[in-house]
């Protein structure tokens, strides 16, 4: 068995040596989030293209404020979008707005709090020293006229959104979002919307995995559901080799009607790795049948999601066109002490919360790898690695965040 750590690298690894350049397409930026893109985006003027102002106050001659209560007339008012006609001179100042072009002569702007009204009309009293440069963003400080503001491949977040509006790109090359076929098994699952007989369950996984594929900025191809029969996984699974990556739930053990891994093998498949040393999870397989990514992971729903999280998302990553992302690890102080008896690396069921400034972690009550209400009810995954099975109340612990909740 590998360690979570050793079998993520590996799949990134295999799936580079995989990875050919994706198609390209053209999409409204409306439609981009979570997209890739395939080009660079450039600035198309400087930016700010003029001294803004940061604060709304007053735009003043530093020379005029080096000590404080100095009164200056105000001569003009400019607000974001306008300008003033005219420049600061001498014992005068401008009452701006936030965003509003500093006015010529002006190289400072006080905050309309450090200020009040002077005993003459017009006239205003700066309570403060002013320095130059002092609440303005100068003209062309955050880039240039064709910087490279964005380099491709960049995944489409909001920020990134904001910056492609920014330099007037209504449509955004990005590359073709990899698809990524969906496959349950088992004898005992039924569709969602049919009723179950007393001892059948319902696709949940199937729900789920596309869901997580979405989330990783990919397209699910459900497949629904293989029964346990040789035949019918092996036809399901050619048709799953006909995408870019190929995600079987279920039936990856090694009990009598785990048929996967021996169809897999049929196939010609290169198995890289049968288990990973976690808990939920550890009869994880990956594999590359005909050239293609193919994931077994175990039936448990949190077991299928944890293992998903862990090495799926990675392989989407790198097969998108861009660099895998980081787990969305983080530290958190833990509530109440944990111990888990078995050497692996345990994902436990947790809710964060913020707690007078701290990230405060709680492990849930839940019953095992089938019980995904309870994870619904969480918002993370308590991380207690296998060589630290017993943590103590009060210590900082890894925790993996669910992308979807924080």
């Amino acid at each position: 068995m590998l360690s979570f750590e050793d079998a993520r690298a590996q799949v990134i690894e295999k799936c580079r040596e995989l990875r050919r350049v994706p198609s390209t397409e053209t999409v409204e930026l409306k439609s981009a989030l979570g997209r890739v893109l395939a080009q660079d985006i450039h600035a198309d003027r400087e930016y700010p293209p003029f001294d803004r102002a940061a604060r709304d106050g007053f735009a003043v001659r530093s020379a005029d404020c080096r000590k404080e209560a100095a009164t200056l007339r105000v001569v003009g008012e400019v607000a974001a979008g306008a300008g003033f006609h005219g420049s600061v001179s001498a014992g005068e100042c401008v009452q701006i707005m936030t965003g509003a072009p500093v006015p010529d002569g002006a190289d400072a702007v006080v905050m309309v709090e450090q200020t009040r009204a002077g005993e003459r009309r017009g006239t205003v009293i700066i309570e403060r020293v002013a320095t130059a440069g002092m609440n303005f963003v100068p003209r062309g400080s955050e880039s240039h006229k064709g910087d490279v503001l964005l380099k491709a491949p960049a995944r489409i977040g909001a920020a990134e959104a904001s910056v492609v509006a920014q330099v007037g790109c209504a449509h955004v090359m990005v590359y073709r979002k990899a698809r990524v076929a969906i496959l349950s098994t088992g004898n005992e699952v039924v569709e969602i919307g049919a009723q179950p007989g007393a001892f059948e369950i319902r696709n949940s996984n199937g729900a789920s995995l596309a869901a997580q594929v979405a989330l990783a900025g990919a397209e699910a191809v459900p497949l629904g559901n293989a029964p346990d029969r040789r035949e019918e996984i092996r036809a399901c699974i050619e048709r799953g080799l006909q995408e870019d990556a190929l995600i079987i739930s279920g039936g990856v053990s090694a009990g009598k009607y785990d048929l996967v891994g021996p169809v897999l093998r049929d196939l010609g498949a290169e198995f890289i790795f049968d288990a990973v040393e976690i808990r939920p999870g550890r009869p994880a397989v990956f594999a590359i049948c005909k050239k293609k990514p193919v994931f077994g992971l175990p039936g448990n729903p949190v077991s299928t999601m944890v293992t998903f999280e862990l090495l799926v998302t990675t392989a989407l990553d790198v097969l998108s066109g861009t660099e895998p992302r980081p787990l969305p690890l983080l530290k958190a102080k833990l509530k109440a002490a944990v111990e888990q008896r078995a050497a692996l690396t345990h994902f436990l069921p947790a809710m964060i919360e913020w707690t007078n400034g701290e990230a405060v972690v709680t492990a849930l009550p839940w019953q095992g790898s089938g019980d995904m209400v309870t994870v619904a009810h969480g918002n993370c995954f308590l991380v207690v690695h296998q060589n630290r099975l017993k943590l103590a109340a009060g210590e900082w612990v890894d925790v993996l965040t669910r992308r979807e909740i924080l």
